[in-house]
């Protein structure tokens, strides 16, 4: 790496501004009032009293939170700690925890530190975004990765609760089941994953009904039906490459039109077989795997692209060295368009009149992971890699 480079990805640097971004971005809404204070954050905590409560989790409750929650029973475990305390002193620890749970996904990564600081530097900002609307997308880009790194290193189990319990929370959590082909024990991550799904299943019943569990699954998949088609005909929501289809040239078109070709495209990824063991190739899949159900899902948000971004740092630092014009182009573009759109750095004029009426903000994790996809199946993938812990 570069000196200039290395003066940047610097760890006290690095650490300073994944923390230090995200604790301003929630910190203020905190210091201007309870009022202030996000929307997210009520949904979140309310999901565990009305859990315990045995109220309907996907109802209204507008004296408690506008909008919906569309988040499984599972969730209240998770929440509980924080819904507990104050909500000025739960919401900043939700918001720093689940930048910590990314922090250590990313730091588990078979790659060198120099690596991990640079993909954390390349999405503090993205995390900002997400701090500053209280998301659960940190926690759920977490669970992703350390179902990789669980089956990279052996452990089945542990990877099978990964994949579960991010699929319990938010059906995103069910992509990692993409690093199926990775295991070595791969009866023992499909057991695994069944038993761990029976568990979650049952264990919201311990603090609400049996009963009540049963009618909440079912109102769940309902309350994601309707959400699908509310999701098409918002400006703030379906920010994905059906989303920009829709917006800019085709306002009728099917989700499927889009859907099929993408699956297709993921799938082809797979095709080398012979080099599933190879760092550089799991990488791809890997950084694949977190873009893939952003752009392609019409739930997603701004907020919700510090999954995909992730993905896009991953492919960046993977990247052939030297870095082609192409390659460093992409991830200028997607840092400028991606990250930096929603921000006060971005001009409000494009904001506002293009980049938000045309979800313009899916474009460049688009163009990265056609891309990722075409790496996938025709670069040439050393046995050394320069970025692994251990060459």
């Amino acid at each position: 790496m570069h000196k200039a480079a290395r003066f940047v990805v610097n760890r006290p640097f690095v650490m300073a501004l994944w923390f230090g971004l995200s604790l301003f971005a929630v910190g203020k809404s905190v210091l201007l009032g309870h009022s202030h204070i996000h929307n997210n954050y009520f949904v979140y905590k309310y999901n565990f009293y009305h859990v315990i409560q045995q109220q309907n989790l996907y109802a209204c409750y507008p004296a408690q939170y506008f909008d919906l929650n569309h988040y499984g029973p599972i969730f209240a475990y998770v929440i509980a700690p924080f819904a507990l305390m104050p909500d000025a002193l739960g919401v900043v620890l939700w918001v720093m925890f689940t930048a910590w749970l990314l922090l250590v996904a990313i730091k588990q990564l078979p790659i060198k530190e120099e690596y991990q600081l640079a993909i954390l530097l390349l999405c503090a900002h993205e995390l900002m975004t997400s701090a500053a609307n209280v998301q659960i997308n940190p926690l759920i880009a977490a669970l992703i990765l350390f179902s990789y790194v669980f089956i990279r290193n052996g452990n089945d189990f542990w990877a099978a609760l990964m994949i579960a319990l991010g699929t319990f929370i938010k059906l995103y959590g069910i992509v990692a089941v993409a690093f199926f082909f990775f295991s070595k024990n791969k009866l023992k991550l499909v057991g695994s994953f069944v038993l761990w799904s029976a568990v979650l299943f049952v264990l919201p019943m311990f603090i609400s009904s049996p009963s009540f569990i049963w009618q909440t699954y079912h109102d769940w998949y309902t309350d994601l039906q309707g959400k699908n088609l509310t999701n098409i005909a918002s400006t703030r929501e379906d920010v994905s490459v059906m989303g920009m289809a829709r917006k800019i040239a085709f306002p009728h078109m099917s989700n499927l039109v889009v859907l099929i070709p993408g699956i297709l495209l993921f799938a082809l990824s797979y095709i080398r077989t012979k080099l599933f063991g190879n760092l550089n190739f799991q990488l791809l899949i890997v950084a694949s795997t977190l873009i893939f159900p952003v752009i392609f899902s019409t739930g997603s948000e701004s907020p919700t692209y510090i999954i995909a971004f992730v993905g896009v740092a991953i492919w960046f630092i993977n990247a052939e060295r030297p870095f082609s014009k192409l390659d460093i182009g992409l991830m200028i573009f997607a840092f400028i368009l991606t990250s930096l759109s929603p921000s006060d750095l971005f001009p409000r004029y494009l904001k506002d009149n293009y980049v938000m009426p045309y979800a313009l903000k899916a474009l460049p994790c688009f163009l990265i992971w056609l891309k990722v996809i075409y790496e996938a199946i025709c670069r040439k993938l050393p046995n050394d890699n320069q970025i692994a812990t251990t060459t």
